[in-house]
């Protein structure tokens, strides 16, 4: 990261996910009133006094984790307080100084990095006076606050960005990058994918389903270029969704859908595209995101044809474009090797631009070979197409009357612009504007 790096840390339901919140301006982390929610390192983006840094949210730091999770989610706050250049430390002022927070502050200190105290949860101004306990842990002056309700949270940005390291010059132009979303049923490999595809441990990987609850942003960086991975919570049927933590990780899933360039949907070899996979599917169709099916487990199926698993595949998603299949293993590494280089291929079928000239000329010949029905003896004609953007590549046809327009027309012109210019995985956007003719 070319930023300056702040984590959040400190125990469980001290309010550190409430102020990441508070500081990059939107609900990213998953505020909830339980312990644990926040597992993995969540990243975000903030500004203060002209000042841009990465923020980091972590889950909470137990010195004697009890569970197998916890113990993970104890070696990601370790890795967040190696990245960082400051470590934003929460404690719970209504609680007071407990053992665990001395312990922590100890383990702050000898990381070396500069350490600013938050002590959250005093929002009566005539509880300030409860931060003075604080001076007890011994790394610095606490700094009273609420990030529920915003007060103190100035002060502390202000005592922030003066122990942020200084910013390197801005470069020219803004690198683009391909982003990809890996997305899914819970379960089925998505974070153990993302580990293989980065080469280390970068998300929570365990056999508990919805581990991941919030979508988790990487930046990889390969010989060709920059990649963007987006690791999701499983996606469930809607009537399946629990209320709370469960329902926002779906709604964080969609919006990883919405903010990618590719969605990647990972699917069990033991249990292909069920009709979860496909509604998944359905939804990447609709947001106009290219699609590549991942099948895992690939190690759990010797002797599974897979042209004929590859035929099925395509059949059950045959609402969507020709779309690649890929088979791999997480667990082995087999076949991984291959994802990168097929969403270089779908993204520069993103990125294609057809010449208007060229574009008109097959339309033209589409309708002669194929004229549209008649409605009420009127026939639709084209006037006129132009490509107005890529990515997604987006059509606009000026037509005589939009009403004169039918959907398997649509599709119609649509199968004779794929057969003429391929956009393999790739939805197209078609617009249809009326426009007296000529």
């Amino acid at each position: 990261m070319t930023k300056p790096v702040v984590a959040i840390l400190g125990r469980p339901n001290v309010g550190k996910s409430t102020l990441f919140n508070r500081i990059v301006g939107q609900r990213k982390a998953i505020v909830e009133d339980l312990p644990g929610t926040t597992r993995d390192r969540i990243y975000g983006e903030g500004v203060w006094q002209d000042r841009e840094f990465s923020l980091i949210d972590t889950g909470g730091y137990e010195l004697q984790p009890a569970t197998d999770i916890r113990r993970r989610v104890k070696e990601q706050v370790a890795l967040a307080i190696q990245e960082a250049d400051v470590l934003l430390f929460v404690v719970d002022g209504q609680e007071g100084v407990v053992p665990a927070d001395i312990e922590t502050a100890e383990l702050l200190r000898r990381s070396g990095k500069p350490v600013l105290l938050a002590v959250n949860k005093l929002d009566n101004p005539r509880k300030k006076t409860d931060a003075l306990v604080f001076y007890e842990l011994g790394i610095g002056d606490p700094v009273p606050m609420s990030a529920h309700h915003g007060q103190g949270t100035a002060d502390l940005l202000d005592r922030m960005v003066e122990l942020l390291p200084p910013s390197p010059p801005p470069t020219p132009g803004q690198e683009v990058m391909m982003k990809l979303a890996i997305v899914g049923r819970p379960n089925v490999g998505k974070s153990l994918l993302l580990n293989t595809l980065l080469g280390k441990e970068r998300a929570i990987v365990s056999e508990v389903p919805g581990t991941t609850r919030d979508a988790i942003d990487t930046v990889l960086e390969t010989v060709e270029g920059k990649v963007l991975l987006i690791d999701t919570a499983g996606i469930r049927r809607a009537g399946h969704i629990e209320r709370g933590v469960e329902k926002y990780s779906v709604m964080r899933a969609m919006d990883a859908v919405d903010r990618c360039d590719i969605a990647l949907l990972v699917t069990d070899v033991e249990e292909i595209l069920p009709a979860q996979d496909t509604h998944i599917a359905g939804y990447i169709k609709k947001a106009a995101k290219s699609l590549i099916v991942v099948v895992n487990k690939w190690d759990l199926a010797p002797g599974v044809d897979r042209d004929e698993l590859n035929a099925e595949i395509l059949d059950r998603l045959k609402f969507f474009p020709p779309l690649p299949v890929l088979f791999v293993s997480a667990l082995t590494g087999e076949g991984v090797d291959r994802i990168l280089p097929a969403a270089r291929q779908v993204y520069a079928e993103r990125q294609k631009r057809v010449p208007t000239g060229l574009l008109n000329g097959i339309i033209k010949d589409a309708v002669a070979s194929h004229p549209a029905p008649t409605v009420k003896g009127r026939k639709l004609k084209i006037l006129y197409v132009t490509q107005a953007e890529v990515n997604p590549p987006t059509f606009v046809f000026f037509i005589n009357d939009e009403k004169l327009r039918h959907f398997s027309y649509d599709r119609y012109l649509e199968n004779k612009l794929r057969a003429a210019f391929g956009f393999m995985g790739t939805p197209l956007r078609f617009i249809f504007k009326a426009r007296r003719e000529e």
